[in-house]
């Protein structure tokens, strides 16, 4: 399965080798700049332009939240390995933690004095890795 983004703000699922599309993800208002798939492989999170985070169920073939609280550009996004939580890096200089069974946001991160351009969890762990255009790393203690 590869999962492709344009800049007309949709993304396509495609399935190899055959080259078939899967779904197509229509949503977001501007381009999207990253995709992380659920640990069960149920669903999928995307990050854009627009502000926003979604998340996207293959089940039910659609949107089934947008994340908003960000400032700026979402560049980047990543679930947690036990799948209740997303992580965003943003272009406010900030990321987030959402609580997808909340629905909402349970940390903002600062401390980097420029775009945070791209968030990891470490596996089976409450450590964050980001990295920003301040060029810096930086690890976080999610608890």
């Amino acid at each position: 399965i590869v999962v492709t983004g344009s800049d007309d703000r949709l993304w396509k699922m495609w399935a190899l080798p055959d080259g078939n599309t899967i779904m197509t993800g229509e949503g977001h208002t501007d381009w999207l700049s990253g995709c992380c798939f659920h640990p069960s492989g149920t669903q999928l999170v995307s990050s854009s332009g627009d502000t926003t985070v979604r998340i996207w169920d293959f089940s039910k073939r659609g949107c089934i939240l947008t994340l908003e609280g960000h400032a700026c550009t979402v560049w980047d996004c990543s679930w947690h390995s036990c799948g209740d939580f997303v992580a965003s890096a943003s272009m406010d200089n900030t990321s987030k933690i959402w609580d997808v069974n909340s629905e909402r946001c349970r940390y903002t991160m600062c401390g980097h004095k420029d775009s945070v351009n791209s968030i990891e969890f470490l596996p089976f762990s409450n450590t964050l890795l980001t990295s920003s255009a301040d060029k810096t790393l930086s690890l976080w203690d999610a608890r």
